[in-house]
């Protein structure tokens, strides 16, 4: 239990940094196209979300790729906890990264934040001791291979629907690619626990195991969709978003199927934390989007710019 709590928080660590340096990297490169609107097209979609190109340039900023970076060590850490933990406790202690974004956030894209910010990021915090405190033992993960082509099927139809949705909103679906973005990755989590091939190691298994295939799926999808919402809404609401996606629908799959339980008499201990963190982070998402609806988030060492095409580019 230790050790995948230890393993849990420092994904979340990965997680929170990486995706304040991957904001700070979007923000970045919507400047450098606002600054070349009058030169260049394709930047934005009809509905004014970013374009695919947009989203790519956005990539190839070293914040960006450092962030990534981080994403990936995350990735490798969060599977580890998924796989030592019950998913409601290892997919919530990962959602504490809203927790590092906010934090940084402060620092590194000048968001301030309220008090009701800050009493929802501490609700947060709490929920995670009681449910650190209420957690028992991880279910073994066990399911019909049936499952594990739903996984997929319902990993692809997430988001390639998604990304077409988002698209098609622009820039009004922030929120919306954010919860999309965090239902991917909590579909990762699922996968990465059922996966047959691990223990033990069996290459042949695990490379005709649907699961693997619905983790790949889930995983870039995810990222991508995280990489629009920060492009196109407030770092702290999409993120917040985010949380609720990956926790709430795993966290009732790993307790209805796949065995996951609370200590013996603790299960409302459990069950208390769950919702007063996904309220906790609901909050955050809710006051932060508040408080940075149609504000200009500069990145430290750029200049403010008045260019209304970058203005609406970034609204939240």
């Amino acid at each position: 239990m230790l050790i995948g709590l230890l393993t849990a928080v420092a994904a979340s660590i990965c997680y929170g940094t990486g995706s304040v340096l991957q904001a700070v990297g979007s923000r970045r490169s919507a400047r450098r196209e606002a600054a070349s609107a009058g030169h260049t097209t394709g930047q934005v979609t009809a509905h004014g979300g970013p374009s695919l190109s947009s989203t790519a340039q956005a990539a190839m900023t070293w914040e960006f790729i450092v962030g990534t970076v981080l994403d990936f060590v995350g990735f490798g850490l969060g599977a580890l906890a998924a796989r030592l933990l019950p998913l409601f406790l290892s997919q919530t202690v990962i959602s504490a990264n809203l927790v590092i974004t906010a934090v940084l956030s402060v620092k590194l894209l000048g968001v301030r934040l309220t008090r009701a910010e800050w009493i929802s990021i501490a609700v947060v915090c709490s929920a995670l001791v009681l449910l650190a405190s209420a957690a028992g033992s991880e279910g073994s993960g066990n399911t019909p291979i049936t499952t594990h082509w739903w996984l997929l099927t319902i990993s692809l139809l997430l988001m390639a629907g998604g990304t077409v949705l988002v698209r098609l909103l622009g820039a009004r679906a922030a929120i919306l690619a954010g919860l999309l973005s965090g239902l991917g990755f909590g579909a990762l989590g699922v996968g990465v626990r059922v996966l047959n091939g691990i223990d033990p190691f069996d290459l042949a298994t695990l490379l005709t195991d649907p699961a693997l295939y619905a983790i790949l799926v889930a995983g870039i999808g995810g990222m991508y969709l995280h990489t629009v919402a920060l492009q196109i809404g407030s770092v702290n609401g999409a993120t917040a978003a985010l949380v609720v996606g990956e926790t709430v629908l795993p966290g009732m799959i790993g307790v209805w199927w796949l065995g996951d339980a609370s200590r013996p008499g603790f299960a409302w201990l459990a069950v208390t934390g769950f919702v007063l963190a996904v309220s906790g982070a609901v909050a955050v998402a809710w006051f932060g989007a508040s408080e940075n609806a149609g504000k200009d988030v500069r990145a430290p060492t750029d200049t403010p710019t008045q260019n209304p095409a970058l203005a609406q580019n970034r609204a939240s």
